[in-house]
């Protein structure tokens, strides 16, 4: 395999990755919380949109909004049932708690869909396409532009319309917020909303590359931690560029080095950059 198809394999999983910590990006830059469920949502993403299609028959166009409109409301019921320690902000309760509902999303996933993997092809990812030598799908053009596509219609809302100023305040100071005349509490709702949807919706686009797994959740939510990390806590900029170097990294160290170390070469590239840039590798370069 030559340099250049691993270019394409870094970028592609890049934006995958990046797609998939968007909702967290959020969720870290407005609620000041981390979801440990956010990989089991992408989990549950995935077998809503190959069950749509497997069993109920739906097309993949029918069967992805469908896995967003489950994601949005599987973010709602948990933000609405720990909306009180949220307002608190008492991390330590919510970080249990959404450590809980993660196990309990994969049990239930276990129990409706069966534990063992499936596939999930859909007409753009059974699709090549040829270019010389290198290779691709119509999948991964999908999701490099669904991911490009994503991040500058959140870099707009966040930073030039009345819902971003009104979350921007939440995310600086909620009680400050609320003296004039924020609704908080929907803020929060709204977010968890759009983490759920906008996983789930990753999900759908990124999940024909790999087996889906119950198990798959554990995973994601180490790969979303490094990439919201590393891009700087709630910088939307900064999670893309970070989804796309981590992207890279992980295609050359798999084809280099060996595939399976790369989660723990992550870990090495993670501690050795906090150590460098504190406050996320690409802080210097993005903000919110």
């Amino acid at each position: 395999m030559n340099f250049l198809q691993h270019v394409i394999n870094g970028l592609v999983i890049g934006h995958g990755y990046a797609l998939i910590a968007i909702g967290w990006t959020v969720l870290l830059g407005v609620a000041r919380l981390v979801n440990f469920g956010h990989g089991q949502m992408y989990m549950l993403g995935a077998f809503v949109t190959w069950f749509s299609m497997s069993s109920l028959g739906l097309s993949y166009w029918v069967a992805l909004p469908i896995a967003v409109l489950v994601g949005a409301l599987v973010g709602f019921i948990m933000q609405r049932i720990m909306l009180n320690l949220t307002i608190r902000q008492d991390l330590v309760s919510v970080m249990i708690a959404t450590l809980g509902f993660g196990y309990i999303l994969e049990g239930v996933a276990a129990l409706t869909f069966g534990s063992t993997g499936q596939i999930l092809d859909t007409p753009l990812s059974l699709r090549d396409v040829y270019w010389g030598d290198l290779w691709f799908t119509w999948q991964d053009i999908a999701v490099v532009l669904v991911t490009i596509a994503f991040f500058i219609a959140l870099k707009l809302v966040v930073e030039h319309s009345s819902v971003g100023r009104r979350v921007r305040m939440v995310a600086e100071d909620p009680k400050l917020a609320l003296l004039a005349g924020v609704n908080v509490k929907w803020v929060y709702l709204g977010v968890f909303c759009f983490e759920g949807a906008a996983v789930a919706l990753a999900a759908g686009m990124v999940a024909p590359r790999t087996p889906i797994l119950t198990s798959m959740g554990f995973d994601e939510v180490i790969i979303t931690f490094v990439v919201v990390v590393l891009g700087g806590i709630g910088s939307v900029t900064g999670s893309y560029l970070a989804g796309l170097g981590i992207g890279i990294f992980t295609a050359f160290f798999g084809a280099y080095v060996s595939a399976a170390y790369s989660t723990a070469a992550m870990f090495v590239l993670l501690i050795a950059l906090l150590v460098l840039r504190p406050n996320g590798m690409t802080q210097s370069m993005a903000r919110h």
